[in-house]
């Protein structure tokens, strides 16, 4: 058996089967959303990475295998003397392009994902041009509704969908806090990583980090949302605005909603203020402790082993 599949076949067992679950029960993902939707991203990119060079590795011939370790190796020091990155004969390049071909699959998944929603934010906003009245004021636009509603159709004409109901059972400043959850979402763009879950798990189904991350990733940015438009207003005013909005059915997949079916969780969350340790720490330590745990075996496997 070929030694160096040790390390990327470790890597994707822990980062696609195991910290995906001890990262969906840690108690400070909550306290910091930001942080926890990038060691999400994260691992997602070291799985993929991992897989990748999986496949590299069992197409490449033993001998081949090793030279091209050895050959990475070389462009690490600095003097760049024993750096010849390119491919060495014919099973090395097959090897080079089916890795290439595993990593294009989520690349794709993803590009498919965003154009897909990006039609149906076309078709309904077709819709909301011709019931709906821009609001200069609000800087949204107005539909008529009974249903307290406000939500945001992101991407590049991203503009924020206000219903009657809303405007009739919010206050001014649960409104406007309403409107800056919304906004947050568009600057940061938390569409796109709403598909990149989509597509992720496409690519790969069934995988605990997939599972895991189609649930936690959409709660963590509406989280993070919440936390932006809480630098404005005070806590009680969101948190009414979001139960004012909980009992709403948005149908639109391609929009992203103030309230919704993790309201209950959100409200207690703002209520309840941030609790905790220090989540950056918690995050390093594990972060680092794993690093650290499969160092030594990287280590043996590609540049002790002969």
């Amino acid at each position: 058996m070929n030694h160096h599949i040790v390390p990327p076949l470790i890597t994707a067992l822990f980062t696609g089967l195991a910290l995906p679950c001890l990262l969906a029960r840690a108690r400070w993902v909550r306290s910091a959303p930001r942080l926890a939707l990038a060691t999400w991203g994260a691992l997602a990119a070291t799985f993929t990475g991992a897989v990748v060079t999986g496949v590299l590795t069992l197409l490449l011939p033993y001998d081949n295998a090793h030279r091209m370790v050895r050959r990475v190796a070389g462009c690490v020091p600095g003097d760049g003397q024993g750096c010849h990155p390119g491919p060495h004969g014919t099973a090395d390049l097959v090897a080079l392009i089916a890795s290439a071909a595993v990593l294009a699959l989520p690349t794709g998944a993803l590009f498919w994902e965003l154009l897909k929603a990006r039609r149906r934010r076309a078709r309904h906003a077709e819709g909301l041009r011709m019931i709906g009245r821009r609001d200069a004021g609000l800087r949204a636009t107005v539909v008529p509704h009974p249903e307290p509603m406000v939500y945001c159709l992101p991407g590049r004409a991203a503009q924020i969908v206000v219903t009657t109901g809303a405007l009739h059972i919010l206050t001014d400043a649960q409104l406007a806090a309403a409107l800056r959850h919304e906004r947050a979402h568009i600057a940061g763009r938390h569409h796109v990583m709403i598909g990149a879950c989509e597509a992720f798990g496409r690519v790969f189904p069934g995988l605990p980090l997939t599972r895991r991350a189609r649930s936690e990733v959409p709660l963590l940015l509406e989280m993070a949302a919440d936390d932006h438009a809480l630098r404005r207003c005070t806590r009680d005013v969101l948190a009414t605005a979001l139960y004012s909005m909980a009992t709403a059915r948005m149908t639109e997949k391609a929009a992203l909603a103030a309230g919704g079916p993790s309201t209950a969780i959100r409200i207690a969350r703002i209520l309840a203020g941030r609790r905790g340790g220090h989540p950056v720490l918690a995050c390093l330590m594990a972060v680092g402790g794993t690093a650290i745990a499969l160092m030594p075996l990287a280590t043996t496997c590609c540049f002790i082993l002969p």
